[in-house]
């Protein structure tokens, strides 16, 4: 599996500590949130929430360097949207999840 990691915010911030140190907080500070959310979601089986919460978890995925990750959330919202929600790609998307919130206690 991917590691997540610093290197995409580290090109957008061109060592500019305080852009960096900006760009980590937005992200501490959204995700756990949007987790909860996604969480909600897919207890309540509502498929639009689920997809809305996907679309914007899924854009993390790629800012902390998960571009797997992120084109399989791609494909799993592409899915939802269709009203089919793949276990195996929820799986994946979780693990994902799991390793984000882990990732965000060491930075």
């Amino acid at each position: 599996m991917e590691e997540p990691n610093l290197e995409y915010i580290d090109q957008l911030a061109r060592g500019d500590e305080s852009i960096r140190k900006t760009l980590i907080d937005v992200i501490k500070n959204e995700f756990p949130d949007e987790r909860i959310d996604y969480d909600n979601s897919i207890k309540s089986k509502d498929f639009k929430k689920i997809e809305d919460n996907v679309h914007r978890i899924k854009h993390k995925f790629s800012i902390l360097g998960l571009e797997k990750s992120y084109k399989k959330a791609n494909k799993f919202e592409h899915n939802l949207r269709e009203h089919i929600l793949n276990v195996e790609e929820q799986q994946d998307f979780d693990k994902t999840l799991i390793a984000i919130s882990e990732y965000l206690k060491t930075i």
